[in-house]
C-alpha cells in the first residue's frame, strides 16, 4: 500500500501536485488532487464515457464535505477560485492518503473525530462510489455533502447562468439531475438514504491552475442542486453513488461493489512478483477499455489519462506490457482484431475521435502505428502460438505490405532506389514525434526516419517467417528485407558514432542526436554490427539518458528545450525537442542488455520509477518529464506506454 503522509497532505504546494485516478474500463474515470481541489478541467468524481470509450463528459465535479460535531463545523473540502483564494482549507485536516492498488482512501482527523473517504468505480459502468466511514468520534456527527455539478465535454470549461436550472427529480435516497432536456441524467444515490435539501445555487469562478499554466481556459462555474445530510455514529458509513446507469444496473450494496473492485485488482496482479510490479500490474489495468465495433464489444487501449483516447501507435507499443505480461491474452487478441477492422489503404488509425467514430472520421496520419502492429502481433504469437489468428490476419498484413510498396497516404512508399521506406509531406506529422501547433509541425521528419525503417525491416522479416509458417511463398518479403538491410548502411553517421535520425530530408541527412536510433539495435539482430550497436548505446547513454527515460534531443543541440512550460505552442515546441519520455526506457534497457548483458545495470535504470509512483499521478507513471533535474513530471499523469514499457523492462531485468 502506498501512503501519502500528513506532511505532504498539509503542504498545499505539494498536495496540489499529487493526483489520483480510478477508472471504469469504459474510458470514464474519477480523478482529482488529494486535497479535493480540482486543478484541471479533466478532474471530476464522475467523468462518464457516454459513447465508450469516447464522449467523456464531466457530470459530478466534486463533493465538498462538512462535519458538524460538538457545536463546531469542520469544512473538509478545498477549492481554488479565480482570485487565487483557497476555500475551504480542509486539506489541513487530511491526516494521510492510502492507495490500495489504485483505490484511494482519504483519512481526515480533527480533535473529536476521524472520517475516512474511499472512492472506486464499478467496472463496465459509468458509476462512482464515494464511501464515508466515521472511524472514531467523541459523539455522533452530522455529515453534510455539497455535490457540485456540471455537464460538459471534458476538454472544455463551461460558465453557469442564473437562467440555467438543472432538472431535478427526488425519490427516497435518490436524486436525478438533468442539465438540459437532451442531456444524460446524473443520478445521486445515497445508501443508507440521506436527506436532500434542494437549493439550485451556482458557485462561481473556480480556477483550474494547471490549465492556466498551460495557457488555456481555466475558469468554470458549478451548480449546487442541494445538500445531502446524514447523521453518523462511530463505525457507520454513508455511500454516495454517482451514476448514469439505470436503477436496475446499480448495486446499492456498496460493500459488495467494493469487494468486486478489490477482487479485480487482485486478479489483475495475480502474476506479479513484488510490490512495485504488483502496482504496475494494477495500473496497467486502467488503460484497457471496451470499444464497440460493428455491434461487438472488443478491447482497446486508452493512451493516457486524462485527455488521450485510443491511439494506434500507443496501443501497439503498449500491448505487450499491458496484456501479454499480465496474462491477459484474450484482451490482446481483441485489441488486435479491433484495429484490424479499421485498416484502410494499408494503414492503421492514428487515433479515434474524442466524440466517437459516429461524430468524426478516424484519423490515419501515422506511419509507425501500422508497423508496430506487426511487432505486437509477433509478441502475441510468441505468447500464444495462435496460428488461427495469424491465418485470419494474413491477408490484411499482406495488403499492408503491398500498399507500402506501391504507396499510400502522405507519400508513404518504398523508394525503388534503395528499398527504404519514405514518409511525409508538408504540414503533416507521421512519426511518434508528432507535435503540431497550428500549421507548425515541430519535428516533421520528412524522408526516411531511422526507427521507421527498422520497423519496416522487422515487419518484412516477420512476414517472411509467417508466410513460411502458413505454407505460403516468402520470397517477396525476403527480397524486400534484403534490400533494406543493405541500404541501412546509409544511416551510419561516422563522425558522431551513431545513426542519422532521418536520411534523404530536403536538406540532406539529419544528424540530430535522438533516441529513435535505439530501435535499430532492438528490433533486429543484423542491421548494425556489434561495434556500431555498442557505439549507439554509449552515445545515447552519455547524452540522452535520465532517471526517468530518455531525452528526445541532445542537450548540445541548439534546438534543445529542457522545460515543458508556457502556452500550447511553447509546450508543443518542447515536446520532442529534449523533453524526457518514460516509454523510451524500454528500448534503452533492451539495447543495453543486448550490448552489455548486464541485468543489474539495466535494472538500476528503473529505480527512480518506484519513488515516482508516489508523485504526480499516484500509483502510476507519467507521460513525460522535464529534461533537467529535478525532472518534474508533466503531461499526462498516467500514460499507457510509460507503465507498459517500465513493466516490460522490469520483467526483463
Amino acid at each position: 500500500m502506498l501512503i501519502i503522509p500528513r506532511e505532504i497532505c498539509c503542504d498545499l504546494s505539494q498536495a496540489l501536485t499529487r493526483e489520483w485516478i480510478v477508472t471504469n474500463g469504459l474510458g470514464g474515470y474519477a480523478s482529482s488532487t488529494i486535497t479535493g481541489a480540482n486543478t484541471r478541467r479533466y478532474h471530476g468524481l464522475l467523468v462518464a464515457a457516454l459513447k465508450p470509450p469516447a464522449a467523456r463528459t464531466v457530470m459530478l465535479s466534486k463533493l465538498d464535505e462538512e462535519v458538524e460535531v460538538g457545536g463546531t463545523t469542520y469544512r473538509l473540502g478545498a477549492n481554488e477560485y479565480e482570485s487565487g483564494t483557497i476555500y475551504p482549507d480542509g486539506y489541513l485536516f487530511l491526516e494521510r492518503v492510502e492507495l490500495d492498488g489504485m483505490i484511494p482512501t482519504f483519512v481526515y482527523r480533527a480533535a473529536s473525530f476521524q472520517l475516512s473517504k474511499t472512492i472506486w468505480m464499478e467496472h463496465g459502468q459509468n458509476t462512482t462510489y464515494i464511501r464515508y466511514t466515521l472511524d472514531a468520534a467523541s459523539e455522533p456527527i452530522q455529515l453534510t455533502l455539497l455535490p457540485l455539478c456540471t455537464y460538459r465535454d471534458f476538454h472544455t470549461e463551461v460558465r453557469g447562468s442564473i437562467e440555467w436550472h438543472f432538472g431535478l427529480e427526488q425519490h427516497e435516497g435518490e436524486v436525478a439531475l438533468t442539465a438540459y432536456p437532451v442531456a444524460t441524467p446524473l443520478r445521486l444515490i445515497t445508501t443508507p438514504a440521506a436527506n436532500f435539501s434542494p437549493l439550485d445555487l451556482w458557485y462561481w469562478r473556480f480556477r483550474h491552475r494547471v490549465e492556466q499554466e498551460r495557457g488555456l481556459d481555466s475558469v468554470e462555474d458549478l451548480n449546487l442542486p442541494g445538500l445531502l445530510r446524514a447523521r453518523l455514529q462511530p463505525g457507520e458509513s454513508l455511500t454516495v453513488i454517482a451514476t448514469t446507469e439505470t436503477a436496475a444496473m446499480v448495486d446499492r450494496d456498496a460493500a459488495t461493489s467494493f469487494q468486486r473492485a478489490r477482487a479485480r485488482q487482485d486478479a489483475a496482479a495475480k502474476h506479479a512478483v513484488g510490490d512495485f510490479e504488483k502496482q504496475l500490474f494494477v495500473a496497467a489495468d486502467q488503460f484497457i477499455v471496451q470499444r464497440q465495433v460493428d455491434n461487438a464489444s472488443l478491447h482497446t487501449v486508452i493512451a493516457g489519462y486524462h485527455w488521450f483516447g485510443d491511439w494506434g501507435r500507443d496501443t501497439m507499443i503498449a500491448l505487450e506490457g499491458l496484456t501479454l505480461l499480465t496474462g491477459r491474452h484474450a484482451e490482446a487478441k481483441d485489441i488486435l482484431l479491433a484495429f484490424a477492422r479499421y485498416v484502410d489503404q494499408g494503414m492503421l488509425p492514428n487515433r479515434f475521435p474524442d466524440l466517437g467514430v459516429d461524430a468524426a472520421p478516424v484519423e490515419y496520419n501515422t506511419v509507425d502505428a501500422t508497423l508496430w502492429y506487426f511487432h505486437a502481433i509477433a509478441r502475441y504469437l510468441d505468447a500464444t502460438q495462435d496460428d488461427a489468428l495469424l491465418r485470419d490476419l494474413s491477408p490484411i498484413l499482406a495488403s499492408i505490405v503491398d500498399w507500402h510498396v506501391k504507396g499510400t497516404r502522405y507519400h508513404i512508399h518504398v523508394d525503388p532506389a534503395d528499398g527504404l521506406l519514405y514518409a511525409g509531406e508538408a504540414g503533416v506529422q507521421l512519426t511518434w514525434m508528432d507535435a503540431k501547433a497550428g500549421d507548425w509541425v515541430v519535428t516533421p521528419r520528412i524522408g526516411k526516419p531511422v526507427e521507421i525503417n527498422a520497423l519496416w525491416y522487422r515487419a518484412l522479416r516477420l512476414m517472411e517467417q509467417w508466410a513460411a509458417r502458413l505454407g505460403q511463398s516468402s520470397k517477396v518479403y525476403a527480397d524486400l528485407a534484403a534490400r533494406v538491410r543493405a541500404s541501412f548502411e546509409r544511416f551510419w553517421y561516422a563522425e558522431g558514432g551513431y545513426l542519422y535520425d532521418v536520411v534523404d530530408c530536403a536538406s540532406g541527412n539529419d544528424a540530430s542526436l535522438r533516441p529513435n536510433q535505439l530501435f535499430a539495435v532492438t528490433l533486429a539482430d543484423d542491421l548494425l554490427s556489434p561495434m556500431r550497436a555498442k557505439s549507439v548505446v554509449d552515445v545515447v547513454t552519455q547524452s540522452l539518458l535520465t532517471p526517468f527515460g530518455l531525452r528526445t534531443l541532445s542537450p548540445h543541440d541548439p534546438n534543445y528545450r529542457a522545460l515543458y512550460r508556457g502556452d500550447q505552442r511553447e509546450r508543443d515546441g518542447a515536446y520532442h525537442q529534449g523533453i524526457v519520455w518514460a516509454w523510451l526506457i524500454g528500448a534503452y534497457v533492451d539495447a543495453h542488455l543486448k550490448v552489455y548483458g548486464d541485468r543489474a545495470a539495466a535494472r538500476a535504470r528503473l529505480d527512480a520509477f518506484s519513488a515516482h509512483s508516489a508523485e504526480s499521478g499516484i500509483g502510476t507513471i507519467a507521460e513525460i518529464f522535464e529534461a533537467e533535474s529535478p525532472y518534474r513530471p508533466v503531461g499526462c499523469i498516467a500514460q499507457a506506454w510509460s507503465v507498459a514499457e517500465v513493466l516490460r523492462a522490469y520483467r526483463r531485468t
